[in-house]
């Protein structure tokens, strides 16, 4: 698909979101699916899936420090419908953004919901991945590791917190914020060290990322950070600044951009073993 994607606004398929630059303006798009039994549970409350439909999308924009403009819904009908449309609502009124339109589909097997996010630019360029250079800090807005205990406490009915795993927050304002500064930035979908990897190879670099550095949930046991590193669904941003550069909004210095190693992430001075997060195949 990258040799079709040739127009610049693509991004060659390797950042967050498409930038399109229409007259004095810079439109910024993105399209993120969801499929049943992969990013939702069989049988959750439908009304969790559509705020999280349009969290995670919102969640690319703020990684360009855009301003949502509008949302278009691919949606496959099925059961809970109407709870389905309660929690888009609420989705929707909660971040300001209108619906433009989309399309229904009736359809056999597993349902996938599919949603384009529109934003305009605050900043320009938007900051895409590929920018950090060597002697670049690097910034996380916030903890990871929340949506794992959240996601475990609904699988097992545990009754603990799991708002964290059904309704995340996109980091809209943060990003806004920390657009005109950053060199490079993305938000934290797949698993902080994935993501980190695909930040270094987009920017040519390796991530030294200090592990005592990360910031994790109070409840989160200390033998279950590495899994945190590595498990997903935190929609924080992860960014670089130039050295000496503070972050205009509060976030922790994780590590610092080096010269290219075989590996684009180090963590506490060693190469990670195993997967680093989620894989989409």
């Amino acid at each position: 698909m990258r040799a079709l994607a040739t127009h610049p606004a693509a991004r060659g398929l390797a950042d967050d979101c498409a930038v399109l630059d229409f007259g004095g303006e810079a439109l910024v798009v993105t399209h993120d699916m969801m499929v049943e039994g992969v990013h939702w549970l069989p049988g959750q409350d439908m009304a969790d899936v559509a705020w999280k439909l349009v969290a995670t999308n919102l969640s690319d924009l703020a990684a360009k420090g855009a301003e949502p403009v509008g949302v278009l819904l691919g949606f496959t009908l099925g059961d809970q419908d109407e709870r389905f449309i309660t929690g888009l609502a609420e989705a929707l009124t909660a971040f300001g953004v209108p619906l433009l339109g989309g399309d229904t589909v009736s359809a056999n097997g597993p349902r996938s919901l599919g949603l384009t996010a529109l934003g305009r630019a605050t900043h320009r360029p938007p900051p895409s991945r590929a920018g950090a250079s060597p002697g670049d800090n690097l910034w996380l807005t916030g903890p990871v590791g929340a949506a794992m205990l959240g996601f475990e406490a609904l699988r097992d009915h545990s009754g603990a917190n799991s708002a964290a795993f059904r309704r995340p927050i996109p980091r809209l304002a943060q990003g806004r914020a920390l657009a005109p500064f950053a060199t490079a930035m993305m938000d934290v979908s797949d698993g902080l060290l994935i993501d980190a990897a695909r930040m270094a190879d987009a920017s040519n670099v390796t991530f030294a990322i200090d592990s005592a550095a990360v910031p994790f949930p109070a409840n989160l046991p200390p033998e279950r950070r590495h899994d945190a590193m590595r498990w997903g669904d935190d929609y924080e941003l992860l960014l670089t600044l130039p050295p000496g550069i503070a972050p205009p909004c509060p976030a922790f210095c994780i590590g610092l951009a080096k010269p290219r190693t075989p590996s684009p992430v180090i963590v506490d001075g060693a190469v990670p073993q195993g997967s680093l997060g989620y894989t989409h195949s």
